[in-house]
């Protein structure tokens, strides 16, 4: 299944790039990777590509899709993440609310982010399932993710 969602996401900017590249017009969304941090009952480092676009006067829409890597008794646990976020507004301090799922827990999350460029959030994780050899992944949330826009431009 993670294999299928990798293949699509790919085959989604590949599209996005070829057409952009092809029209010599922006595109409306911005996408990019992101590297982050979070605690939830582990340490996780947290890999994603995401998109970005504008809803309407400072509402954004952001997507991320990517996965969370973990550490425990010298094995190497890999847990993917699908991510929504709504951004209330843009004047520097963007202020959010997200939303992010595993097969194994749901966060929703409240933070605050600097021009999507880096990101604050605190959530709560509700379990689905536990994960075979780890344990639950559940209950308070704190992350710090760094964001890289890749075709960023002004109009």
């Amino acid at each position: 299944m993670k294999y299928i969602f990798g293949l699509l996401l790919l085959l989604f900017v590949s599209v996005n790039i070829i057409r952009a590249q092809e029209k010599n017009v922006h595109n409306k969304w911005i996408w990019g990777p992101s590297l982050g941090y979070q605690y939830q009952k582990s340490n996780f480092l947290k890999a994603s590509f995401w998109g970005l676009t504008d809803l309407g006067y400072a509402n954004y829409l952001r997507v991320d899709g990517g996965a969370n890597m973990t550490w425990k008794n010298r094995k190497t646990y890999v847990v993917p993440e699908l991510g929504v976020t709504y951004y209330l507004g843009a004047k520097g301090a963007w202020p959010f609310i997200k939303g992010e799922v595993t097969p194994y827990t749901i966060t929703p999350k409240v933070g605050v982010g600097l021009f999507n460029l880096v990101e604050f959030g605190v959530g709560y994780g509700f379990d689905l399932k536990v994960k075979e050899y780890f344990g639950p992944i559940k209950g308070v949330s704190f992350s710090l993710g760094l964001s890289l826009p890749l075709n960023y431009h002004l109009y």
